[in-house]
């Protein structure tokens, strides 16, 4: 029996190798001989770059570059030397986890470190660029990321325009005659889990910008610059983006990825799964164990579940799902190829207590599977 293992990590809990590693432990302990191919997923959020080396056996990168609010940070990043390949995850230079609660202000944010590691990537040789882009503590249009690159972003007296969002109101005029010219011959692939356009109600601000620490009014400002910045974006670059799904992910560097790089938009989970070579190890599969932290009806949304149970549903492949937490709406994923759905509590438990505990739960949770399917096998 052959058994693929492809779980995306839970938050504040464990990575999703950690997943795999306790979800194939349980496994074990009834089908010992059963074969357990350990595909740790992500959706183009925190713990992409763990992910897809874990699967292809790539290089950890660090860097240290200019975190969201100027500060210097330590990022790391992977490396496909095989393929030249790239995966940047814009959250370790530019994330929201970098950036103390009461810190947060999409105002100044700044993606400056991101292009950094562009640029480190771009230094190493690399042919191919994929951007994760979950989990920003910006909302300045990838502004910054552009002028790490070699982007001029100057106000009316010809000065550099300060970092963050809200200084985009100043912009007078986009110079490109520096951008870096190495740019021209990479793939760029955006991977993300969000379609937001950059402006507008549904915009980057707006659906994004308060938990960035943006009040009601700074929200409407921050929209009105990235509108702007859109704008003249559109005279330089003949071509406007900004409507386009994805361009308000990460507060908008999915719009300078595509405006100024060509980048193309996928959803994370799809990138992740190429990489690591999900749909050849399913197609011969006999069942498929998925999860996440949360499952619910916002996993439909892209989230890894939906697009593993996606690849497998074509197969003709069952797939199960382990979560921390059931939520609301969970259900409807029924019609999108998940077979059956378990959470992890065996009791009432904190979610302190859920997390330090998901090792072992995640284990029994797992054999239980496993025999209930051996029940089954005995009835057919």
């Amino acid at each position: 029996m052959k058994i693929v293992i492809a779980p995306d990590s839970f938050k504040d809990s464990l990575s999703a190798q950690g997943v795999a590693d306790a979800i194939a432990l349980g496994l074990a302990q009834v089908w010992p001989d059963a074969q357990l191919v350990k595909c740790p997923m992500a959706d183009g959020g925190e713990g992409t770059v763990e992910s897809v080396l874990a699967a292809c056996e790539g290089q950890l990168r660090r860097n240290n570059v200019r975190g969201p609010l100027g500060t210097t940070v330590d990022a790391a990043w992977g490396w496909l030397p095989q393929s030249l390949t790239a995966i940047i995850e814009m959250a370790e230079a530019s994330g929201l986890q970098l950036v103390p609660p009461g810190q947060r202000d999409a105002c100044i944010s700044s993606t400056f470190g991101t292009g950094e590691l562009i640029r480190a990537a771009l230094d190493a040789g690399a042919q191919r660029v994929i951007l994760a882009i979950g989990g920003s503590a910006t909302n300045d249009g990838g502004a910054g990321a552009m002028q790490a690159l070699g982007v001029k972003l100057l106000d009316a007296q010809g000065e550099t325009l300060a970092p963050g969002g809200l200084a985009l109101t100043q912009l007078a005029r986009i110079d490109l005659s520096d951008i870096d010219p190495r740019l021209a011959q990479v793939r760029f692939d955006i991977a993300a889990d969000v379609n937001n356009p950059l402006c507008g109600p549904h915009g980057a601000s707006a659906i994004f910008g308060p938990q960035k620490g943006a009040t009601p009014a700074q929200v409407e400002q921050l929209d009105r610059a990235l509108g702007h910045f859109a704008e003249l974006c559109a005279q330089v670059l003949v071509k406007d983006v900004r409507d386009e799904p994805g361009s308000g992910a990460a507060g908008g560097l999915g719009f300078a990825a595509k405006a100024f790089l060509g980048a193309q938009f996928k959803a994370g989970v799809e990138v992740v799964a190429e990489l690591v070579g999900l749909a050849e190890a399913v197609k011969s599969a006999d069942l498929v164990i998925t999860g996440e932290g949360r499952f619910d009806a916002q996993t439909l949304r892209g989230k890894t579940p939906f697009g593993v149970a996606r690849i497998a549903r074509h197969h003709g492949v069952p797939v199960i799902v382990i979560a921390g937490t059931l939520g609301e709406g969970y259900q409807a994923l029924y019609e999108h190829g998940i077979d059956a759905a378990f959470a992890l509590a065996s009791g009432p438990m904190t979610l302190e207590q859920a997390c330090a505990d998901a090792p072992r739960l995640l284990r029994e949770r797992a054999s239980d599977i496993a025999r209930i399917w051996q029940i089954a096998a005995r009835k057919a």
